[in-house]
């Protein structure tokens, strides 16, 4: 620890990387979820420029439960006994 208590440099830089790794994991959810929800509820051959009711209630629950299984398997791997 630095003398006035504040964090030193070496503490500072793991905590910067920790913060790039979870910018990082973050983009990458990100971008899964919408490629995932996009591809699902998304015609190929676009009709209209606005989504229709169908495709905003697909993405809504796809999205929802996107989060919820993100959500329990980070639970679940949170509680697993360390090896």
């Amino acid at each position: 620890m630095a003398a006035k208590g504040g964090p030193s440099n070496f503490e500072k830089e793991q905590m910067f990387g920790m913060a790039e790794k979870e910018m990082e994991y973050r983009v990458d959810l990100f971008n899964r979820l919408t490629h995932a929800c996009f591809n699902k509820c998304i015609e190929k051959r676009y009709k209209e420029a606005e989504l229709n009711m169908g495709e905003n209630s697909c993405i809504d629950r796809c999205v929802s439960k996107y989060w919820q299984v993100t959500n329990l398997v980070g639970q679940m791997l949170g509680n697993r006994p360390q090896m």
